[in-house]
């Protein structure tokens, strides 16, 4: 999995790019993106767009702070992002959420 950021001066915001990579989800037919950003609501998750290699990605343009974050596989399986900036406690049961610092 992969986050890359790049900053867009014009907005002030960060344009912030999730990657799942094919092996990481290789029986997935659908992702999805829920964090903070959209108050963890699995209703407004956002898709991610299948790509000929059979990753999965989307952008969004973030403001500056950190954010948490995890990936929903086809609508029940909860995964977090292999290279995210780093983990915290989820507070239910021993996960972790993704965090991703801009």
């Amino acid at each position: 999995m992969a986050l890359t950021k790049q900053f867009v001066k014009s907005k002030s915001v960060y344009k912030v790019t999730f990657t799942v990579p094919a092996e990481a989800a290789p029986e997935a037919k659908k992702v999805a993106l829920v964090g903070e950003f959209n108050g963890w609501n699995p209703e407004e998750a956002i898709a991610l767009k299948k790509q000929k290699d059979g990753s999965f990605k989307t952008s969004l343009e973030l403001s500056a702070g950190e954010y948490q974050f995890r990936y929903i596989l086809d609508g029940e399986k909860w995964e977090n992002d292999w290279a995210a900036d780093k983990y915290v406690p989820a507070g239910v049961e021993a996960t972790e959420n993704s965090v991703v610092v801009l």
